[in-house]
């Protein structure tokens, strides 16, 4: 997501502004503008995002919020004051795509997410998959060892983070949504699957440097693996888990059956996994960066790889062009 100052610089107002805000926020403040289940657009740096309030509490005098933004992971969620959040109403929507389409011509924004919440290694959609997603990280998680802070913090400051495209995040939400609010899915199997994009993306890479194909080669071999063991554990919804099951039988890797919207939100999850792996920060740095490169080939691809279109049913042949 955006800039980690809690601090909002972009929203447009003086300091004098607000440290008015400030002092009217005083006892005057009887009833809190927003009240739990409130959906809304919440500042993070420069950019809003729609997010949920989960709670609220009066502090000294001031009401603050609790939020979860749609579509992140838990992480992310924070206490923010009342001059971070907006109504969700069309005119704050525009404002919000107008912030988005000035920060893309800002490539130097750091991530700078606060530090101060400890990673949880699965969504709350999984929690019943929280052993699962330990063994998933098997043999690269440190407890209680010197350095572990620095591997949560290094995650929270990943390039995977402060570079995630634009229209990929808001994939994210509108994948979100169709789920869990409106109780649709992805028809499976998916085309092109996993494996497919995996495979065309290797092809796009060879056609661009023959030299460094096999470099790439063993990385996307890593994320397919890590991708069909992730599914399970970390990347499903609970509305889709029946559908898991069904879809998803013996020898069947989830990698052959699942498509672009699910291996997007393994790149969510990539920054907590390579947190606790062991590798040097220089090479970490460059795995990212090749990282980055499939999630702009996503990116570039969005229109034929992801679905248009989610359907209530469970069975079917890929959704992307019929209801």
């Amino acid at each position: 997501m955006g800039s980690s100052s809690n601090t909002n610089t972009s929203g447009g107002g003086s300091d004098k502004d607000d440290k008015k805000e400030d002092k009217g926020k005083g006892k005057d403040s009887a009833e809190p503008s927003f009240k739990e289940g409130d959906r809304v657009l919440a500042y993070h740096g420069p950019l809003l995002y729609e997010a949920k309030v989960q709670r609220i509490e009066n502090l000294d005098d001031a009401w603050r919020y609790f939020v979860h933004y749609l579509g992140w992971n838990k992480n992310w969620d924070e206490w923010v004051a009342n001059d971070r959040l907006l109504n969700l109403t069309d005119e704050n929507v525009r404002k919000q795509q107008e912030l988005e389409k000035n920060q893309v011509v800002d490539k130097s924004i750091k991530s700078g997410r606060s530090t101060q919440h400890k990673l949880k290694g699965s969504n709350a959609e999984a929690k019943a998959d929280k052993d699962d997603t330990k063994s998933l990280v098997k043999g690269k998680k440190r407890k209680s060892q010197p350095g572990t802070e620095d591997k949560e913090r290094r995650s929270s400051e990943s390039l995977l983070v402060s570079q995630f495209p634009l229209t990929l995040k808001k994939q994210l939400v509108d994948d979100w949504e169709y789920v869990t609010q409106m109780g649709k899915l992805v028809k499976l199997p998916r085309s092109p699957t996993v494996d497919e994009i995996l495979k065309k993306y290797l092809e796009h890479r060879a056609k661009k440097d023959s030299k460094i194909n096999d470099s790439y080669a063993e990385i996307l071999k890593g994320l397919r693996c890590y991708f069909d063991k992730a599914l399970p554990a970390m990347l499903l919804y609970k509305k889709e888990r029946d559908q898991y099951n069904e879809e998803v039988k013996g020898d069947v890797s989830p990698s052959t059956v699942y498509g672009a919207e699910h291996l997007l939100r393994l790149f969510v999850k990539l920054p907590e996994l390579l947190a606790f792996v062991n590798m040097e920060e220089d090479a970490l740095n460059k795995l990212q960066q090749k990282l980055l490169d499939i999630l702009k080939f996503l990116q570039k691809n969005q229109s034929t790889f992801f679905v248009t279109v989610y359907d209530g049913n469970r069975k079917g042949a890929d959704g992307s062009k019929s209801k």
